[in-house]
C-alpha cells in the first residue's frame, strides 16, 4: 500500500477522498496512487474514470477512516 503524507494528510491507495479545490471542487473518488511529480495524484472517480490532481486538491472524504479501503 502507498502511504504518502502532505502535512497532516495521509493517503493510502483505497481511501475515499474529495477534492476540495479546483474547478472540479467536490468530486469523490478513491485514492491510487502519487504520479511521478509527487506533488500530483491519480484517484478513480465514482464513474470509474482515473484522473491526476494535484495532491494539495486532495482531502479524505468526511466520515471517512484515513487508511481503510472503501
Amino acid at each position: 500500500m502507498t502511504n504518502i503524507s502532505l502535512t497532516q494528510n495521509a493517503f493510502r491507495s483505497g481511501d475515499d477522498v474529495v477534492l476540495s479545490e479546483g474547478p472540479y471542487q467536490g468530486t469523490p473518488g478513491s485514492f491510487l496512487r502519487l504520479r511521478p511529480d509527487s506533488n500530483w495524484a491519480d484517484i478513480e472517480e465514482r464513474n470509474g474514470k482515473v484522473r491526476c490532481h494535484p495532491l494539495a486538491w486532495l482531502t479524505h472524504r468526511a466520515g471517512a477512516t484515513p487508511g481503510t479501503a472503501i
